[in-house]
């Protein structure tokens, strides 16, 4: 069994969700893989100085940056993340914690990981680190940011804006739409999720928290039918639509 498979299984039966809640609805499925294919910026990746989990309800971050890690991309792992409403119940000892615990059990050594315990959101996770790094004597010039597969587009412009002074690539877990939605095990807070990360590409940015991203007619138009279909857990309450 691959690792990948692994921490989709152990994902989807954590869950204890139903087989019907990790389906696709028939109708949805062109607009849920617009925004999915819109968020995988499919970087091509080369060695960097350190590698970056960023925290969230995925183990599939820290199942990524062990595959990354024993493939020589970088010589260090931070793994940064608090708790969210979204995670807590998942990983109560916290994001980076977790991450760090799954990097151990697959013998990355414990001085390749630094853990960042108190981030809460994607500017945090990358400013916290970069002062951990900083503290710990240890230059940046390059790095991977690993997330969930729609939070790529995002990190990266978060990256660019706050610390744009490094080279920063994008990767996640390289797993099929409907077998990230099956290790979730819940496919309205995929589709939540993705709709809510879409909003945050262009709020963000004119908030002054990322920079600007290319917002295709067809990403735009995807979001608003699923916006209208009822997902919008996620939507930054206020903001436009």
């Amino acid at each position: 069994m691959t690792e990948g498979r692994a921490a989709a299984e152990t994902s989807a039966s954590e869950t204890g969700t139903a087989p019907s809640s990790s389906v696709i609805p028939g109708g949805l499925r062109p607009d849920v893989e617009t925004l999915w294919n819109y968020h995988d910026l499919q970087h091509e990746l080369r060695p960097c100085d350190v590698g970056l989990g960023l925290g969230s309800h995925d183990l599939g971050v820290a199942v990524i940056a062990v595959q990354l890690f024993r493939q020589g991309m970088f010589p260090r792992i931070v793994f940064s993340g608090a708790n969210a409403p979204t995670t807590v119940e998942r990983f109560p000892r916290g994001e980076a914690v977790h991450y760090a615990e799954y990097a151990a059990e697959n013998e990355v050594p414990e001085g390749a990981v630094l853990i960042e315990p108190a981030a809460k959101n994607t500017s945090e996770n990358i400013t916290l680190t970069r002062e951990l790094l900083l503290k710990s004597g240890i230059e940046v010039r390059s790095l991977i940011l690993m997330s969930r597969p729609y939070q790529q587009r995002r990190a990266y412009a978060t990256c660019r804006k706050v610390w744009p002074e490094v080279e920063v690539l994008c990767a996640s877990l390289p797993v099929p739409l409907d077998e990230y939605v099956a290790s979730i095990g819940d496919v309205k807070k995929v589709i939540d999720m993705l709709v809510g990360d879409t909003q945050r590409i262009e709020e963000y940015a004119r908030e002054g928290f990322a920079i600007p991203q290319n917002v295709p007619p067809e990403v735009r138009a995807a979001f608003r039918r699923l916006v209208a279909a009822g997902y919008t857990s996620r939507l930054i309450p206020g903001a436009p639509v």
